[in-house]
């Protein structure tokens, strides 16, 4: 959604849980025709395990009239064995392998850019930090400029502390065209990244600490109003009227009215603070976030507009609570990806290659 927003063509995706395959379809198309009441239907391009898919059919498919001068290949391998919260099981888990893959498919198919999504566990942690450097020598060794950075969706308007490692890379000639000059071998902090709107809000603005459930609340007026849960569920502009907007999961623990607003050092059962920023979105993961002032969960509807989802995208009424809830969080928030799809368009730009007959 991030890219479409900058005009970027999805022409080729793929998802091996058929569940989320179909939720994708019916998300998309009912977001796209709330633009062009006309569009069709958006659709899955594969399901297929990635792993059994060579280059060469992702490329015929993608393109069956030929590859074109200018495409990009973007995507999030699986994160669980990088995941702070998870078993460390690193490239050889399961999922983990997948970033591997993920990246031999870059290699092999040679895409003009490429854009590489995960936690932040696969950089900060020693042994994760070793494979994701084997995969950087990778690519710069397939011929791409590569950088990474460290980007949190809080600091861009988003009322969520969730931060993402987010690699780049151009083909070299590109890049070269683009920039004006090559980048010396392991340089980085080269790419054209977007500027924060808030930069180091997490430590800027006085957060308010944990409060009694049912005071009167009062924002500190130094903090920003779309940095806080406030600013999406708030009763104006009340989500339990929209799709999806009262899909959540019956409350039957006492912890549901005991547990005070504002309290998310937990694991799990977390109220959220109506004047902080959520933490990092899990629910569908064990994890259970709190409506700030309601004995409830969030419901999907809630979780989307902390994800920077518009209103507009909506999920069937009859799949899962749990597969509802597990897209939505395995999600990059919207405003986020639309600012790094931004970026690329705008470095692609420096070098007049689209201008100068590229296809985005």
């Amino acid at each position: 959604m991030g890219f479409e927003k900058r005009g970027f063509n999805i022409v080729w995706t793929n998802e091996v849980n058929s569940a989320f395959a179909d939720l994708y379809s019916f998300g998309l198309t009912k977001w796209k025709k709330s633009i062009d009441p006309g569009f069709g239907v958006a659709s899955i391009s594969s399901v297929e395990n990635i792993e059994n898919i060579s280059p060469q059919q992702i490329m015929k498919s993608a393109f069956p009239a030929g590859k074109p001068k200018l495409f990009g290949v973007i995507g999030g391998p699986p994160c669980p064995d990088f995941s702070f919260g998870g078993k460390h099981q690193g490239g050889k888990g399961i999922n983990g392998r997948l970033s591997k893959t993920y990246i031999d498919r870059i290699c092999k198919i040679k895409p003009t850019f490429f854009l590489f999504e995960n936690v932040p566990g696969l950089y900060r942690t020693a042994k994760h930090r070793n494979f994701l450097k084997d995969l950087e020598r990778k690519v710069e060794d397939a011929g791409y400029f590569v950088d990474l950075k460290l980007l949190n969706s809080l600091e861009f308007g988003v009322p969520q502390d969730r931060e993402r490692l987010i690699m780049i890379g151009f083909r070299k000639n590109i890049g070269k065209v683009c920039l004006g000059r090559n980048i010396k071998e392991n340089e980085r902090d080269w790419f054209c990244w977007p500027e924060p709107k808030h930069k180091g809000a997490k430590e800027k603005f006085p957060w308010p600490e944990i409060s009694e459930n049912g005071m009167r609340n009062i924002r500190p007026s130094s903090i920003p109003q779309e940095l806080t849960v406030h600013s999406v569920l708030n009763r104006k502009n009340n989500p339990a009227k929209l799709p999806n907007g009262k899909d959540t999961f019956k409350a039957y623990s006492e912890k549901f009215k005991i547990i005070r607003e504002g309290d998310t050092a937990r694991k799990s059962f977390k109220r959220l603070h109506r004047y902080r920023f959520s933490p990092t979105v899990c629910y569908g993961h064990n994890e259970v976030h709190l409506h700030p002032w309601y004995a409830r969960r969030l419901s999907v509807r809630e979780a989307m507009r902390i994800q920077g989802i518009p209103d507009t995208y909506e999920l069937p009424a009859e799949a899962t609570l749990t597969s509802k809830f597990a897209l939505v969080s395995n999600g990059v928030p919207v405003p986020l990806a639309s600012e790094i799809a931004g970026s690329i368009l705008k470095f692609l730009e420096n070098g007049n290659l689209i201008e100068t007959g590229y296809q985005r």
